[in-house]
């Protein structure tokens, strides 16, 4: 899957958009709030790519540098005035 920090000028069929959306730091350990957006031409195509990266967040915990993942939610975030449709996972991640 292309993964990117904003949506590509030239945007392929289906792609990930991560945007950090908040952070905090308590002893040195720092933790950040995730949104990842799951782009596709189709609803069903961004709900799949949707689950995806769910699964590739939840086996971001074998990272070394990770030391939690939390999945918060995922919703149906479709932008209706662009018309493109896309899901949205929302995560905590503490990482060093």
């Amino acid at each position: 899957m292309k993964v990117y920090m904003e949506i590509p000028e030239k945007k392929p069929g289906a792609f990930v958009v991560i945007e950090k959306t908040g952070s905090s730091r308590i002893n040195h350990i720092e933790s950040a709030t995730l949104a990842v957006q799951s782009y596709g031409q189709t609803l069903v195509e961004a709900a799949k790519l949707n689950e995806r990266v769910k699964q590739a967040m939840d086996d971001a915990i074998e990272l070394p540098s990770i030391g939690s993942v939390r999945f918060s939610t995922d919703y149906n975030f479709t932008d209706t005035t662009l018309k493109h449709y896309r899901y949205q996972a929302v995560y905590d991640i503490t990482y060093y």
